[in-house]
């Protein structure tokens, strides 16, 4: 059973994109073993406190090397990453000894997807932007640039997010590419 491995670009508790990790965990029901990464307490990247690792990023690292894949769900700020996500991915992408570069981090070669609920966008900003920084993190970017859900101006008003069948069918079809790339 395939590991993987969700990561929020949000710290809000009931962000959209947390009820869409939600959603696509239930999409994935038993075919998958689905776990969230806790980063909240995670330093800014500091080359000063690279090594040895605090325990937070030790811990992300942890996370990141038992699972099989990772899902990002994220929002897009200013059309783009919302800086609590690349300050993680920063930390991600670090080589685990100085300076050994060779030695790769745990990013690379890991299999990620991507998903974003936005605004009227549908998250087209962050999924360019984190498209590009996964291939230069030497990451298997699968299934495009991911999938985009545009958030109507009432779930922003009321705080409720409903997916539609479309919705929900773009997201089981990503469901079903990262799968057969993960168990292929």
């Amino acid at each position: 059973m395939a590991r993987i491995l969700m990561i929020v670009g949000s710290m809000r508790k009931d962000s959209f994109n947390r009820r869409m990790a939600q959603e696509i965990a239930d999409i994935l029901g038993e075919r998958a073993e689905v776990s969230a990464l806790d980063y909240a307490a995670l330093p800014y990247m500091n080359q000063d406190i690279e090594f040895p690792a605090p325990a937070e990023v030790a811990q992300a690292r942890a996370a990141v090397q038992a699972a099989d894949g990772i899902w990002i769900c994220t929002p897009e700020y200013n059309f783009s990453i919302p800086g609590v996500l690349k300050n993680l991915l920063d930390w991600l992408s670090r080589p685990l000894k100085p300076n050994d570069w060779d030695g790769g981090s745990v990013m690379q070669g890991k299999r990620v997807t991507v998903s974003s609920a936005a605004g009227k966008s549908a998250g087209r900003g962050v999924l360019a932007s984190l498209a590009k920084l996964l291939e230069g993190m030497q990451m298997q970017l699968i299934g495009g640039p991911g999938v985009g859900i545009s958030v109507n101006p009432e779930a922003f008003a009321g705080g409720a997010l409903r997916f539609t069948p479309e919705q929900t069918e773009a997201l089981r079809t990503q469901a079903e590419a990262f799968l057969a790339a993960l168990e292929g």
